[in-house]
């Protein structure tokens, strides 16, 4: 019986890295993820497949399930949240870090698409991450969300099509998205409003999350000089600004050295900035591995 649970233990930690990235991508929360592992463990320990040759097949349809649950419930627990809900990232590094840090960034996934992904029905968004990300086939992906392949096939193609509508992905020019920050964060620091516009898209989306509550639980901010007069009101913001990597594309850390108060998402698109994604929650800071 021991060396059973140990060598199932063995296996999952083998897959664990793999639906990390699969329930980080489906919950958009790092604590959120961490419990769907610990509960697809649990359900292993408990009721073990008879093939355990590769536990990788039925490990995904435990965890799909299981983020279905928690997507589901989610939805109805947020109607009273005040300001805006965000994905909190999951890695946030200086930006000065080393090509081999990069290099590994280039593989997170940007706050921006995870945005757009919480605009899904739950089974949309499992569908897409599933197939579009993981490869999963459609037959696999049937068996999660209990419909027929072709209808997994659909929920993935509907998905597909709403992000590729929002528009959200930001220029793949990492080098270009630290120009834009840097431009940003120096127009801020002095107070020039025609600065602040030029790197502004006409129609920008600003967003807080300040986990429900506290002086980030705002609205959203649509528009270049509305979203330009709420950075100039935002002083602390320009001052303890600087600038970072945030799930891979160029964004900002606010607060003092050794604090961080915030930590914002920029999403720039041709050259200007489309979406800023300030995110406060205490909660969300604290999963975050800081770098």
């Amino acid at each position: 019986m021991a060396d059973r649970v140990s060598s199932l233990a063995d296996q999952f930690e083998r897959h664990r890295p793999y639906l990390r990235a699969v329930a980080y991508r489906m919950l958009g929360s790092v604590s959120e993820a961490e419990d769907a592992i610990q509960e697809s463990w649990l359900r292993l320990a408990r009721r073990t497949p008879e093939d355990t040759e590769d536990l990788r097949p039925w490990l995904t349809t435990v965890v799909g399930r299981i983020c279905l649950d928690m997507l589901r419930s989610r939805r109805s627990r947020r109607e009273d949240y005040a300001g805006t809900w965000l994905p909190g990232p999951i890695e946030v590094t200086a930006a000065d870090n080393t090509p081999e840090q990069e290099a590994v960034l280039a593989d997170s996934i940007g706050l921006a698409l995870l945005v757009v992904l919480e605009t899904l029905n739950p089974a949309e968004r499992l569908a897409f991450v599933l197939h579009d990300v993981f490869a999963v086939p459609y037959e696999e992906i049937a068996g999660v969300v209990g419909r027929t392949p072709e209808a997994a096939r659909q929920l993935a193609s509907r998905a597909r099509r709403r992000i590729q509508a929002a528009k959200s992905e930001p220029d793949a020019d990492l080098a270009v998205q630290r120009r834009v920050v840097d431009a940003f964060l120096a127009a801020a620091r002095a107070r020039d409003f025609s600065a602040l516009l030029a790197v502004l898209d006409p129609e920008v989306v600003l967003r807080f999350d300040g986990g429900g509550r506290g002086p980030l639980a705002r609205p959203t901010v649509v528009g270049s000089a509305a979203v330009a007069a709420e950075i100039d009101r935002g002083r602390q913001f320009a001052a303890l600004g600087r600038p970072a990597l945030v799930n891979g594309v160029a964004g900002i850390i606010v607060g003092p050295p050794g604090r961080v108060v915030a930590v914002a998402s920029l999403t720039v698109v041709e050259g200007r900035i489309r979406e800023i994604d300030i995110i406060g929650d205490r909660a969300k800071l604290r999963a975050v591995n800081l770098a």
